[in-house]
């Protein structure tokens, strides 16, 4: 899924919540369409379908311009059975056109159209029909069409196009959008993530950007715009610099003005990064195919960046205050599951994982809707080890996933977008991949043996590997492995602000009291 499709259910979801329905239907995902610079919105704009058709049509009561302000990327409203059928329908049809690794806003507006709902007069009265949709979207495989016919022809004999000032000029322009995007993105995680890793990949990020750029191996291109030295090449980007004669600088949108979140800010940067890239990428092809083809790879680490720090806040968020977490195993409980569920949660738990090895998938079913049941009820999330199609069946908040079990993309396969998924941890080398690969939370450890798991001594994570990974990772994570109140001070003073714990709690006659013990260390 692309990040405009991502944003436009997200933002669907909190139009629905800010109109107090009860799930996200067919026009909260038409309005959200609309609402993001998107091929879908094009398309809609091209029909002549915009927020005022949807008002005068009367889907809703009221406008929803003040809702688009509070939007928050972490709202969790469930999908009608409407928004379902549209989502399988826009997956069908990128199978179909073989694009099996994006689906993105116009797939959406595909299953609007497909699916009768309450926009379907709307879209089918200004001739938005699935003809018509199939002109929007290129059902080829594999095949590069003919060039677009335009109505001017380009001189190729003049100069202009090539001149090497201009070529300075635009180099120099998206080389400086990108530095600055990218100083806007390094300061949020340096000074607001406290993420050390996160800066120190944004910071290199620049670096590499000005090295690719001013790097002597580049200069045996095709053009004579360069020097044979990185400070005549520097000074020549900088006197082809005319600010006060550049027509776009005072050009600008209404949006271009208006941050409303951090979130906003984020994601403007995060694209002003990546077109300046692109940018970079298209022009330095004038240079040489070395500087094109490495403007192009550093384009796509931007993206893994971006996953990597919208996962970040968006666990944070989901997971805030949420830093005492249960590994539960009925046969470790001197009392009925039930009870010890809700006195943990009640104590101050506010995660509850399912962690039963022995049960069979039917008795494992079963267990995991009366877990669901209860953790709901409560106010706690429900996580499910090493199963997330067991995760999945029971509508548990996500699952748990070690070294050896299913990838993260695997999981994410299965559990869609919004479940969370953590990642047992071992070595700060591994929790750096699993934030990379898009975990939503780690477990860190072991810390200390249990007795649930005895560990060799060359086996332990120990306090160090939780020291290491306070200092450099942005998601939330969970130090595990022995803790209980004796330990549990020596894990918070090497950094770690959220504990997972399983017989300290399960163990305990009074889990309540020793859930509220280990919260109160928290």
């Amino acid at each position: 899924m692309t990040e405009g499709a991502r944003r436009a259910l997200q933002l669907a979801r909190q139009l629905a919540t800010d109109k107090t329905a009860s799930q996200v239907d067919a026009v909260h995902l038409l309005w959200a369409l609309l609402a993001d610079e998107s091929r879908a919105a094009a398309i809609l704009k091209e029909h002549a379908i915009n927020h005022a058709a949807i008002e005068v049509a009367d889907l809703f009561a009221d406008n929803l311009e003040e809702s688009q302000a509070s939007f928050s990327p972490h709202t969790h409203l469930p999908f009608s059975a409407h928004v379902d059928a549209i989502l399988f329908q826009a997956q069908q049809k990128v199978r179909d056109s073989g694009r099996h690794a994006e689906l993105g806003s116009e797939h959406l507006l595909w299953g609007l159209v497909e699916i009768e709902s309450e926009v379907t007069e709307l879209l089918k009265g200004n001739g938005l029909t699935r003809d018509a949709m199939t002109g929007h979207i290129d059902d080829k495989v594999g095949i590069t069409g003919e060039p677009i016919a335009v109505d001017f022809e380009i001189d190729y004999s003049a100069n202009a196009a090539t001149e090497p000032t201009d070529i300075a000029r635009i180099l120099d322009a998206a080389a400086n959008r990108a530095r600055e995007g990218l100083r806007v993105l390094e300061d949020y995680c340096r000074f607001a993530l406290d993420a050390k890793s996160l800066t120190r990949t944004l910071k290199n990020a620049r670096h590499k950007l000005t090295q690719i750029l001013l790097d002597r191996r580049e200069h045996s291109g095709q053009t004579t715009i360069f020097a044979s030295d990185n400070d005549s090449t520097r000074q020549l980007l900088i006197a082809a610099r005319d600010t006060e004669q550049d027509v776009g600088t005072n050009l600008s949108t209404a949006s271009e003005e208006q941050r409303r979140t951090v979130f906003d800010v984020l994601t403007a940067n995060i694209k002003r990064v990546q077109e300046a890239a692109r940018t970079l990428e298209e022009f330095g092809k004038l240079i040489s195919a070395e500087m094109g083809a490495r403007f192009g790879n550093w384009r796509y680490e931007l993206y893994t960046i971006e996953k990597t720090i919208l996962t970040a806040i968006s666990a944070r968020e989901r997971l805030r205050d949420r830093n005492l977490y249960l590994l539960l195993t009925s046969e470790l409980c001197l009392r009925p599951v039930e009870s010890v569920v809700k006195d943990a949660i009640a104590g101050g738990v506010g995660i509850v994982q399912v962690r039963e090895k022995t049960f069979s998938d039917q008795k494992l079913m079963a267990h995991c809707r009366d877990m669901r049941m209860w953790t709901r009820e409560a106010g706690a999330l429900l996580i499910v080890n090493d199963r997330p199609d067991i995760a999945l069946l029971c509508d548990a908040d996500g699952a748990h996933v070690g070294q050896e079990e299913f990838s993260v993309r695997d999981t994410r396969r299965i559990l869609g977008p919004d479940k969370l998924i953590g990642v047992s941890t071992h070595t700060i080398e591994q929790a750096h991949q699993a934030e990379r690969d898009g975990a939503d939370y780690l477990g860190v450890g072991p810390v200390f043996s249990s007795s649930t798991k005895n560990f060799d001594d060359d086996e332990l994570a120990g306090l160090e590997l939780v020291t290491q990974v306070a200092g450099e990772i942005a998601l939330p994570w969970f130090a595990i492995g022995g803790i209980d109140t004796k330990n549990v001070e020596q894990v918070t003073k090497s950094g770690a602000s959220r504990i997972a714990v399983s017989g300290a709690i399960c163990k305990e006659r009074e889990p309540r009291k020793a859930a509220s013990k280990l919260a109160d260390y928290l």
